[in-house]
Order: structure tokens, then sequence, then C-alpha cells
């Protein structure tokens, strides 16, 4: 398993700042799969995946990766898993943010 990325860093930092709850990080969700969460918040079925490499055809957007992801994410919903997915402009510029605050404001 690679490390966290740098976007995952930036993230977890506007996390905290926002004093949220703390996410469980690289969550293993499916004990039949090596499927994991980048972020996740057990209590509220709430987890984030940044996806990276969006504008130089990184993984997530090559037929594979995204066939891959698709599967992951779909068997996320059919367990009750809302998953949101996040770019990198999207941490940086704190849209990342701003939809986790709303998420989980909707199940308080």
């Amino acid at each position: 398993m690679q490390g966290p990325s740098q976007l995952e860093a930036t993230f977890a930092l506007h996390l905290r700042c926002a004093l949220l709850p703390e996410p469980v990080r690289e969550l293993r969700f499916d004990p039949s799969r090596r499927w994991r969460f980048d972020f996740a918040w057990p209590d509220h079925r709430l987890a984030v995946e940044v996806e990276g490499g969006t504008w130089c055809g990184g993984r997530h957007t090559r037929a594979a990766g995204f066939e891959a992801d698709c599967e992951k994410y779909n068997a996320a919903t059919l367990q009750g898993w809302r998953v949101l997915r996040v770019t990198g402009p999207m941490v940086r510029d704190g849209r990342a943010l701003r939809l986790v605050e709303g998420a989980l404001q909707r199940r308080a």
C-alpha cells in the first residue's frame, strides 16, 4: 500500500483546521476485497476518495482504473456508504471540505 498523497495530506490538514471529527484513514470497508477508502467516518457511513491525476491521465481516468473505481464505489453504495469523490482543485480551493461539512451536518 502506498503512503498518503500530498493531496490527501492537504485534505487531512483542512479537516483538522475545520475541527471536524477525525476520519479513519485507509478504512477497509469490504472484508472480501482489498478496497479502502482514503477517508471515512464509519458512524456516518460517509467516505471521501481523493482522485488524483484527473488532469494528467492518472489511474482514475484511464479505462481500467475507471472501471475498477466504478465497481468499488457501487459496492460501497450497496453497503450503505455515501462516497464523495473529490479532485485536487476541489481539495485546494476548499470545495472538498465544504462537501464533507455539509454531509456530516445532514447526518448529525
